[in-house]
């Protein structure tokens, strides 16, 4: 049977969350790096870019001058999925913007510890 939401993990994961989202407002680059799975599979989906695998994460990265608009977290949920597997998923809202957001994670545990495998960032249009 799958253990949903132990406390244990749902700590360690909340924890890698708090992590980073101080990395990404620092914009502390060797620390966003550390908390990505270093592989080709792994995806970042942003709000203007498209980023398969590791290396081409890295490099936006270290591309995007300034870092990541300065935000605030709203609401975050955060699922795991027996001891080695979890998602995150929160809505922000940007300094001086109206408009939500929104960030979807998923977290595996590797040999290195959690790292995340596939991230996907929105923000909300006007109307559906």
């Amino acid at each position: 049977m799958l253990l949903i939401d132990d406390p244990a993990i749902m700590a360690e994961v909340t924890a890698m969350s708090d992590r980073y989202e101080a990395a990404l407002m620092a914009n502390d680059l060797d620390v966003l790096d550390a908390l990505f799975r270093n592989a080709p599979e792994t995806i970042r989906y942003g709000v203007g870019e498209v980023l398969y695998g590791f290396a081409e994460i890295a490099a936006f990265r270290q591309g995007r001058v300034g870092g990541s608009p300065q935000r605030r977290v709203l609401r975050r949920v955060v699922t795991t999925f027996g001891t080695d597997l979890a998602t995150v998923n929160l809505e922000f809202q940007r300094e001086g913007a109206a408009r939500i957001g929104r960030q979807s994670q998923t977290w595996v545990r590797t040999d290195e510890g959690w790292k995340i495998t596939c991230a996907h960032v929105s923000l909300m249009a006007d109307g559906s």
